[in-house]
């Protein structure tokens, strides 16, 4: 049997895991010395409400090679497949941790770590690309092909509402030349390559919302794409944002969720994005 699992840095619309039968290992949320697993120690709002609470600012830590070998014992029987599909190597040793493991348990599960290059819905449309070409009778071989070839082309495109998250996070790249300018701009930024840099920056909500959608179409033009909207505590932004995607991309279909924790961090309440994948 096929097992598919991510971790907590992929965001999913609702009913997706249990659709398509997705298991997602928790990261570490740090708070000074207190440290919570996602999802089964603190939600979503909880997090936010802690942030509103506390003056300790939060940070995450990737599952442990350990953690994912007791993760891995739990969610599969002896003789499965395990397809772990997870965040950037190059921003998180999430992926090292699944290494690690998998040779650990080599010989009990056929477990096959799979780098994204990306994160946040990116890794959602990943997942569900691979159930469904499991369900289609492709081999597991042919499936981790395909998402090989396909993680490249994928766009996730974000803006934040200000640097003062990513000032402290040390998380996102080519950060110092949008913080001589000061915090109070609306940068743009690009997962692309595994990387997340600032690209742009622009001095409105507005007009970095407009520059998300440009940037988009920039990328894809006509082409057919899954489409995705992703916010940190701004819902009414995403859904403006969701609208105008609508007028603009060949969408074979539109879906949102909430930023998790793990970018919401990095990156701070207020962003909010558009993540584009290749309809093939």
């Amino acid at each position: 049997m096929l097992r598919i699992i991510t971790d907590g840095a992929a965001d999913f619309p609702d009913g997706w895991e249990e659709e398509f039968d997705i298991q997602i290992i928790p990261i570490n949320i740090h708070f000074g010395e207190e440290t919570y697993l996602q999802y089964v120690e603190m939600n979503l709002e909880q997090f936010y409400n802690k942030i509103d609470s506390g003056s300790v600012f939060p940070k995450t830590s990737q599952p442990s090679p350990h953690q994912f070998t007791e993760f891995y014992r739990t969610i599969a029987e002896e003789g499965d497949t395990i397809l772990s599909i997870h965040v950037t190597s190059k921003l998180s040793g999430t992926y090292a941790s699944a290494v690690i493991a998998a040779n650990e348990l080599k010989g009990k599960y056929n477990i096959i770590p799979v780098d994204s290059a990306g994160g946040s819905l990116g890794i959602a449309f990943m997942c569900r690309t691979a159930r469904m070409m499991e369900r289609e009778g492709k081999s597991v071989e042919e499936i981790v092909a395909h998402l090989e070839s396909v993680r490249a082309k994928i766009q996730v495109i974000l803006t934040l509402d200000n640097l003062e998250y990513a000032r402290r996070s040390g998380r996102v790249g080519t950060l110092s030349a949008a913080l001589a300018s000061g915090l109070n701009v609306k940068p743009i930024a690009v997962l692309n390559d595994g990387v997340l840099n600032m690209v742009e920056k622009v001095r409105t909500r507005k007009a970095s919302l407009e520059r998300v959608l440009e940037m988009g179409k920039e990328a894809f033009g006509d082409q057919p794409v899954h489409m995705g909207v992703v916010n940190a505590r701004d819902p009414e932004s995403a859904m403006n944002l969701l609208g105008e995607a609508k007028k603009l991309f060949n969408h074979k279909d539109v879906v949102q969720s909430d930023l998790s924790v793990s970018l919401a961090i990095n990156l701070g309440p207020g962003t909010v994005g558009l993540v584009l994948y290749p309809a093939e």
